[in-house]
């Protein structure tokens, strides 16, 4: 048996109501997914070296791979525990809950200016290129035909939403869906970071939670399920821990403090970490330009 360090608040009362049953839909080092099969969700297990995020509950290994975990192992809860085979049974007897939520949009931006020049600054220096920061050098043809088809597409659906055509943006949005590198793709990433400021409260863009709910709906068929999810729970606000933390810190934190949470998000995955730092960057600049006006 191992307790749970620490688990999304739904996660654990899913378990909590034994309402659980799936299996073990894809492994990696650090994680596993599970698709369950009451709601059709990922869930997954992660290890200590892992953020808090929606759907996720955080267990004492530093590498769950360790555990010999496969794919379509069979997943389900007795008494308040989820078993995974009779590989490994987690109890939530100890966890503490956790429930993201990111933080409103400021009356006041400058701070906000200011954090984001130093933030954009710092990608431009230590940002991992790849995705939405387009490499110096590709490796292949095909590599630099799909850098430079994210370009112009992200470059199309900025200027819609600058003017505030939420129509006229869908389908540049959807264009950019699985597009790039990595296990979640670039273009979903960046789209990641970009629902997160349009589900901030009181932001001038927050009627485009329709928009955010539009482009999910074709994602579905158009990106992988990993990638999907994050999609899915961004489109509501729900994101990881260090996202939140890096909006905070954009908002009312020091040089210091932005540098820190920044480099959190620099730090996930390849180049997803970065093209999910541009999302919010886009976003928030979005904001400011309409001031208030929308």
């Amino acid at each position: 048996m191992r307790e749970i360090i620490s688990g999304d608040v739904d996660f654990i009362h899913r378990i909590h109501d034994s309402e659980f049953n799936g299996f073990v839909h894809s492994t990696f080092n650090q994680t596993f997914n599970i698709h369950c099969l009451e709601d059709g969700e990922l869930y997954t297990i992660a290890g200590s070296k892992i953020d808090n995020a929606p759907n996720t509950f955080i267990i004492d290994v530093d590498h769950v791979s360790s555990m010999k975990i496969e794919v379509n192992d069979k997943v389900y809860v007795v008494n308040k525990v989820l078993y995974i085979e009779d590989k490994l049974a987690l109890s939530i007897d100890k966890a503490a809950a956790w429930q993201g939520q990111i933080p409103s949009y400021p009356s006041n931006v400058e701070v906000l200016k200011r954090n984001l020049m130093t933030m954009k600054e710092y990608l431009r220096i230590h940002g991992k290129a790849g995705g939405i920061k387009k490499p110096l050098v590709t490796n292949s043809p095909f590599e630099a035909e799909m850098a430079e088809m994210l370009e112009k597409r992200v470059a199309l659906f900025l200027d819609e939403l600058l003017n505030n055509r939420m129509s006229h943006a869908l389908p540049h949005a959807v264009s950019i869906l699985g597009l790039g590198p990595g296990l979640t793709p670039s273009g979903d990433d960046f789209l990641v970071g970009l629902f997160t400021v349009l589900n901030m409260k009181n932001c001038p863009y927050n009627k485009w939670w329709l928009f955010c709910d539009a482009v999910t709906t074709k994602a579905k068929t158009l990106t992988n399920d990993i990638s999907y999810m994050a999609l899915k729970k961004a489109a509501t606000g729900k994101v990881r821990e260090s996202i939140i933390s890096l909006l905070n810190s954009l908002l009312i934190g020091n040089e210091e403090d932005l540098i820190l949470s920044l480099n959190k998000v620099i730090n996930i995955g390849s180049s997803s970490g970065t093209d999910i730092a541009f999302g919010l960057i886009y976003g928030l600049e979005a904001n400011i330009n309409a001031g208030g006006k929308l």
